[in-house]
């Protein structure tokens, strides 16, 4: 197929799969007229680097993936190089969920202490937003006398 029919087929654009290729994740092959050609296997490599990338792994960590499915493994994370990019993004993926679970403490903290002060002061707890604020340039005129 032609590299307007792998774009179709993958939802993407030509551009893209151009991209890909010169970065060496789509093979370069051409035919008789030059035209770029394409396959089956070339459409699951591309899956396989649409899906990564929807779970959050950058193009230069798929390439691990798209080299095992070169080397002709049925699955892209079946190869020692891409458990150990599974591994990584892990890691990764834990430490960010830990360091939300630490903003999440302070912001649910800081809720806390902004409710009792609502509290103490004797607020309002009808109004989402507390007494309105003074109009400066209300203020200004009333100061000036008119």
């Amino acid at each position: 197929m032609r590299i307007g029919e792998l774009a179709a087929r993958v939802g993407t654009t030509t551009r893209t799969l151009r991209y890909y290729e010169s970065r060496g994740l789509l093979p370069a092959r051409r035919d008789g007229h030059g035209h770029r050609t394409y396959d089956e296997g070339d459409v699951r490599l591309l899956e396989q680097i649409r899906t990564l990338q929807d779970f959050g792994f950058d193009l230069e960590e798929t390439r691990p993936f798209v080299e095992c499915l070169r080397s002709g493994h049925p699955a892209g994370d079946s190869c020692p190089a891409s458990v150990a990019v599974y591994r990584r993004k892990l890691a990764e993926l834990d430490a960010l969920m830990e360091e939300l679970g630490a903003v999440r403490a302070q912001v649910g903290a800081q809720l806390a202490r902004a409710e009792r002060a609502l509290v103490e002061l004797g607020a309002d707890a009808d109004a989402p937003g507390g007494p309105e604020p003074l109009c400066e340039l209300a203020v200004r005129t009333e100061r000036r006398g008119g």
